[in-house]
């Protein structure tokens, strides 16, 4: 029996959780790490903590989505799976050595960045590993994540930071934008709900084009725009080379990937 322990049931590891049960993972073959989750489905098995998982257990996959700050108490009750068990890490900012000096040398880790719209099963995650991971651990960890949406890999773990930083962040990003779009729209006369649906509306629904859509971002935008019309008034403040949106964004992403390197450690 192919069994997965998840560590760790909050917003992330549920979504996960019910990812897997909808690609049709036994409940049975999923033991879950949580002092506090709570309305599990029916047939998990819920574990207060590590020190109740059985002593000849030896999962497949140890899912590792406890808070990144909590990581370093977690880890060291599955120091004794290093080198049985495949570790898939979720955690922003932790890299592999982290892992290691708690796990052990011998421990096979993915560390994997995905994001929040997975709770609908429209996220992404970014995925690396190193020379300890072969292509059958890959292939397990690609299967688990892709649950949840779609699913990346890189080379360098060094571009975890910036990776964390658009994608992972990136959703807020979105809904801010939603957020100051409605507010924009209040300050131009239009009722509080009538601005809320359309800025939402509008966020939505550009992005379910943007995804459906073969043509670049850049070229839908054009499509929206007719010369001297409305779309063109905003965009020129928009698109300001020194004020706009896209060197405001180039330092909000900077500013990001460098707080990634330093919660690194």
């Amino acid at each position: 029996m192919s069994v997965i322990v998840l560590v760790g049931c909050g917003k992330m590891g549920s979504a996960l959780l019910a990812g897997w049960l909808e690609r049709g993972v036994a409940a049975a073959d999923v033991v879950v790490v949580d002092p506090h989750a709570r309305d599990l489905p029916d047939g998990v098995v819920r574990l207060a903590s590590a020190a109740l998982l059985p002593a000849t257990l030896v999962p497949d996959v140890v899912v590792l989505a406890v808070k990144p700050q909590m990581m370093a108490e977690v880890l060291p009750a599955y120091a004794r799976l290093a080198g049985r068990s495949l570790f898939l890490s979720i955690a922003a900012g932790k890299p592999l050595s982290f892992f290691r000096r708690h796990l052990g040398a011998e421990a096979a880790i993915v560390r994997a960045m995905p994001n929040t719209p997975a709770a609908v099963r429209r996220g992404i995650t970014v995925c690396y590993g190193d020379g300890a991971v072969g292509a059958e651990a890959r292939a397990r960890c690609q299967s688990l994540l892709e649950a949840v949406g779609e699913v990346a890999w890189i080379d360098d773990e060094a571009q975890m930071d910036a990776v964390t930083a658009v994608s992972g962040s990136g959703p807020a990003y979105v809904f801010l934008l939603a957020e100051t779009l409605a507010a924009a729209g209040r300050a131009a006369g239009l009722p509080a709900a009538l601005a809320e649906r359309l800025a939402r509306a509008t966020v939505s629904g550009a992005g379910e084009l943007l995804r459906l859509s073969s043509d670049e971002a850049a070229q839908l935008r054009v499509n929206v725009t007719s010369p001297g019309g409305t779309t063109a008034a905003a965009l020129a403040v928009l698109m300001d080379a020194e004020r706009g949106l896209a060197p405001l964004l180039a330092v909000a992403v900077a500013a990001a990937t460098r707080r990634g390197k330093e919660l690194a450690g």
